[in-house]
């Protein structure tokens, strides 16, 4: 019966590296999950603040778009006339 032990201690080590890998791929699929999690956290904040800068740049523009029509009905008898 050697050869039956040989086949059952074989048979051991191909579970027990089985097993390793497995726990290995489930390190592996958590740490990727993780890393997904932080670059959705990331585009997250990336959208928010391109929507904040946005906003602003608009506001701006709003702003100098009334001072610009400001000066042109103040001055448009200088300029124009």
């Amino acid at each position: 019966m050697e050869g039956g032990d040989e086949i059952r201690q074989l048979l051991r080590e191909i579970r027990d590296a089985q097993r390793e890998l497995l726990a290995e791929y489930r390190r592996v699929i958590e740490r990727s999950l993780e890393f997904q999690q932080r670059a959705a956290a990331r585009q997250e904040q990336l959208t928010r603040l391109s929507r904040r800068f946005a906003s602003g740049i608009g506001i701006l523009l709003a702003v100098l778009l009334v001072l610009l029509v400001y000066l042109l009905a103040k001055w448009s008898h200088y300029l124009f006339g």
